[in-house]
């Protein structure tokens, strides 16, 4: 790690520290105990980041990360630690599309398998295994009836778009 580096992250900690309305500026605000107890780190950790002595380690990083309001993927590549290809983000398989696929579509099993890189010979057996805690169509149908009515709409409002699209008769005699 370079010393840019750490003024780098060190410069961006203090904004956000200053931001989430820590006074780290005052010697007498109170703002590095103030973040350093939240976080349940030492006062020293803190000022030694913010006078660009040294990086904290992984758990200080954690804990400030929680305390700012920040995902710890991001503090660790913007220390330097860590890429962001090295910390893909799991979430960008399942919101960008594949070449040619549907937009804003689930994922298939099969898919989903790919991606956490279960072997091809246990496929087969992942979308057997995945199936059984999957729920089926009529059951979130009967879901999106129940979540409707809660939200003060009448079943018969909420059951003929689901009998329409399942088929299913939903009354509750």
């Amino acid at each position: 790690m370079t010393t840019q580096d750490l003024d780098a992250f060190a410069a961006w900690v203090e904004a956000l520290m200053r931001d989430r309305g820590y006074d780290i500026d005052s010697p007498r605000g109170g703002g590095k105990s103030r973040i350093a107890d939240e976080a349940g780190v030492h006062r020293a950790a803190v000022t030694r980041l913010l006078q660009r002595q040294s990086m904290p380690d992984l758990e200080t990083t954690r804990r400030l990360a929680r305390v700012l309001g920040v995902p710890v993927r991001d503090m660790l590549i913007r220390s330097g630690r860590l890429t962001a290809e090295e910390l893909a983000d799991p979430h960008d398989h399942l919101t960008s599309p594949s070449p040619g696929a549907e937009f804003g579509r689930r994922p298939t099993l099969e898919e989903v398998a790919d991606l956490l890189g279960v072997p091809a010979d246990r496929r087969e057996m992942f979308v057997k295994v995945v199936e059984q805690f999957l729920p089926s169509e009529t059951e979130v149908e009967v879901e999106i009836v129940a979540a409707t009515a809660r939200q003060g709409h009448s079943r018969a409002d909420a059951r003929i778009p689901v009998e329409a699209a399942t088929g299913t008769s939903l009354s509750a005699d």
